[in-house]
């Protein structure tokens, strides 16, 4: 009668909610289901486990169990993992957000302190288990250390993660992207004489002056072209970087401003990315279009795509092109 009544079900009653810790041998379980009401004796459950060879496959996680329920239910449950859905956040970076960016709108969302964001962001770990980021030079140049390292995405994380979660799962990201390149990619590289990090500043650059697709290699080839003549790129994208609050019109006043960031103004890439790049862009930056073009300009037509030139000439011929178009769309 002792053994009979111990392993009935206990009364019924709401469902509770238990935690099984991971690793917690079948023994400690029948503790914990005890504890809350969930069987009446843990003693008789342990050996009513022993005879029915049960308790190895238990999975940890959290569940809801309801007094009343029979011993074998119970165990039905713990052996399939038929756990509590946790509560998820979710979350898009659209491409080409900066890190600042970055920092606002999971701020505006109520899932980081903007300030404590901002500092991980800059500060120098290890990041343990990321790979892409061990790249990063050690230069005080740089203006926000993990910039164009947050690949953007649709996120989903476990809620209440922290600053920390959140960046590492955003280079994991990156890492599983760049691992999706054609195989030899980093062969390359080494061709070009590139490291990652200038990549990733590449493809920065073409993510922000570019919007549609079939442009980006041509882009990527205008800047390689300019990089290989010693010519400045003078991008306006990182101006506008280098300005912090993108302004809708540059001035000629903001193409002087003094900065490692100002391609007007100094010779080469510079430091690092401007942004987060997507992957076609870094697809483009890895193969860049062969072209003879030096220039390009918006057309000003609503299609957001440019014309090329070869020439400054010609660049100036398209310049006036643009305008003309810009006019007309005005009438």
């Amino acid at each position: 009668m002792y053994v009979w009544n111990g392993l009935k079900p206990t009364a019924a009653g709401e469902p509770v909610r238990i935690e099984i810790a991971k690793g917690a041998s079948a023994f400690e379980v029948s503790d914990t289901l005890e504890e809350h009401g969930i069987i009446k004796n843990s003693f008789l459950f342990k050996y009513y486990l022993k005879a029915k060879k049960e308790g190895s496959q238990f999975q940890a996680g959290v569940y809801d169990l309801n007094p009343g329920m029979t011993n074998d239910a119970i165990i039905a449950k713990l052996n399939s993992g038929d756990t509590v859905a946790e509560a998820m956040i979710r979350f898009t970076i659209p491409e080409g957000y900066t890190v600042l960016q970055i920092a606002d709108k999971l701020s505006e969302e109520k899932l980081v302190d903007r300030d404590k964001f901002l500092a991980l962001v800059d500060s120098a770990p290890g990041w343990e288990g990321a790979e892409a980021v061990k790249s990063i030079p050690a230069d005080d140049k740089l203006h926000h250390r993990l910039e164009g390292y947050l690949f953007p995405e649709t996120y989903e994380l476990k809620k209440g993660s922290t600053e920390e979660d959140i960046l590492k799962r955003m280079m994991a990201e990156l890492d599983t992207k760049l691992n999706t390149l054609p195989e030899g990619w980093t062969d390359i590289l080494a061709e070009r004489k590139l490291t990652l990090h200038q990549l990733l500043t590449i493809a920065s650059l073409i993510e922000r002056e570019v919007v549609a697709d079939e442009e980006r290699p041509i882009v990527a080839g205008v800047i390689y072209n300019r990089l290989a003549e010693g010519m400045p790129l003078q991008i306006d994208a990182t101006v506008q970087y280098a300005l912090d609050k993108p302004k809708e019109r540059l001035f000629e006043k903001d193409l002087q401003i003094d900065s490692p960031y100002n391609t007007y103004k100094i010779d080469g890439l510079p430091p690092g990315p401007i942004a987060s790049p997507s992957l076609a862009s870094i697809e483009a930056a890895l193969n860049p279009q062969k072209n003879d073009y030096f220039y390009y300009v918006t057309k000003k037509d609503g299609t957001q795509t440019h014309l090329f030139a070869k020439t400054y000439k010609e660049h100036l011929k398209n310049i006036e092109i643009s305008n003309e178009t810009a006019a007309k769309q005005g009438e």
